[in-house]
């Protein structure tokens, strides 16, 4: 390692399973800031294994070594509380500080998580304090969606910077690729799919749209792959019954076998949320150039406007199936909505973009 590299420290609580998202993140953008001369080092507080006292007071010693580098606090509430109840990161950032490094929070979630019982506001109450208290103790701060989106950022914001995410996955498209014939087969693909009591209404969702796409598409197969997928697969088949609609579910795979379904997809089919900038598993179909059927807030943040997306009102099912049925039956809509994605993921999603605005921000 030559002396002009930096250094920088990308710090983790517990991981999550079966997959990590925060985790993949950083893999893929240590790996496009190598390219600029920036090595990222990715460590963990591993507070769930080794209990809190221990685990500060390794990060305490290893922090020595990490004087004058940034340091990138990967936040997730439950990344830093089982029970999400994320105190102790306002502690990890005054240890980092006392070591002498330069802190740069990046919020995956700017804003509490939901509930509605009086654990789940309390809980809140709890994420908004330390999401802010994060912020204020930071030298700077990266945030996964539009700063005017955050209510409660100050209008003084040169020290925080919107840098979207990327696709976890990588990514070989095929540019040329022709959109698919009236006579052939349509694989339409499903990323995810939420646990109980979400599930239920999400498979509702899949089943009804297929079923009644099916009814003006022949030769239709859907693929559900990533977390929840095997848990959902009997439901699934259940609920599809009979129609002429081809099930394949697969499950959770690696990073490459992802990219592999992704690029033999004609469409991806969203329905656990509202499409947003922290779904990575929608910014991951964009990376493919597949266009997207899915759900939509009232207002689309920038970028996502300009994504290739066949919108539909919140929990509007009949909709879905139109927008479905027109991607998959007009050449020049789903050619039209391919283009539109392969041009926002290299304006804005690629991981070589998201560097270099890292590299900007913090070496400024």
């Amino acid at each position: 390692m030559t002396e002009s590299r930096q250094q920088w420290i990308a710090l983790l609580g517990q991981r999550d399973a079966p997959t990590d998202g925060v985790e993949d993140y950083c893999i893929f953008l240590a790996r496009a800031l190598a390219t600029a001369g920036i090595d990222l080092k990715q460590t963990r507080v591993q507070w769930a294994k080794k209990g809190w006292i221990a685990a500060l007071r390794q990060l305490s010693r290893e922090s020595v070594a990490w004087r004058g580098k940034w340091v990138l606090l990967q936040y997730t509430a439950l990344g830093w509380s089982h029970k999400g109840f994320p105190i102790v990161a306002v502690i990890v950032t005054a240890i980092i500080r006392r070591g002498g490094s330069r802190i740069a929070v990046v919020f995956h979630e700017p804003c509490r998580q939901g509930g509605s019982r009086w654990v789940d506001r309390v809980r809140g109450a709890c994420q908004d304090w330390v999401i802010q208290k994060l912020y204020r103790c930071a030298d700077k701060s990266i945030f996964t969606v539009p700063l005017e989106t955050v209510a409660w950022l100050p209008k003084e914001q040169r020290r925080a910077a919107f840098i979207p995410i990327g696709a976890n996955v990588p990514v070989f498209v095929d540019r040329h690729r022709i959109p698919p014939q009236s006579d052939e087969q349509k694989t339409v693909v499903v990323f995810g799919v939420t646990g109980a009591p979400e599930m239920a209404r999400e498979v509702a969702d899949i089943a009804g749209v297929m079923q009644e796409a099916s009814k003006s598409l022949k030769k239709l197969r859907l693929v559900v792959l990533g977390r929840g997928a095997m848990e959902a697969r009997e439901e699934l088949a259940s609920a599809l019954g009979k129609c002429r609609v081809e099930l394949i579910v697969r499950g959770v795979l690696s990073a490459e076998e992802i990219a592999c379904e992704l690029d033999r997809a004609d469409v991806q089919l969203f329905v656990r949320s509202a499409i947003t900038l922290r779904r990575g598993s929608a910014i991951a179909g964009i990376a493919y150039g597949l266009p997207i059927v899915g759900y939509r807030t009232e207002n689309i943040s920038a970028p996502l406007h300009e994504a290739g997306v066949e919108w539909s009102p919140w929990r509007d099912r009949e909709a879905l199936v139109h927008g479905l049925i027109r991607v998959l039956s007009d050449p020049q809509r789903w050619t039209e909505l391919r283009q539109r994605n392969l041009e926002i993921q290299k304006s804005y999603f690629s991981w070589s973009r998201i560097a270099e605005r890292y590299r900007m921000f913090l070496t400024a």
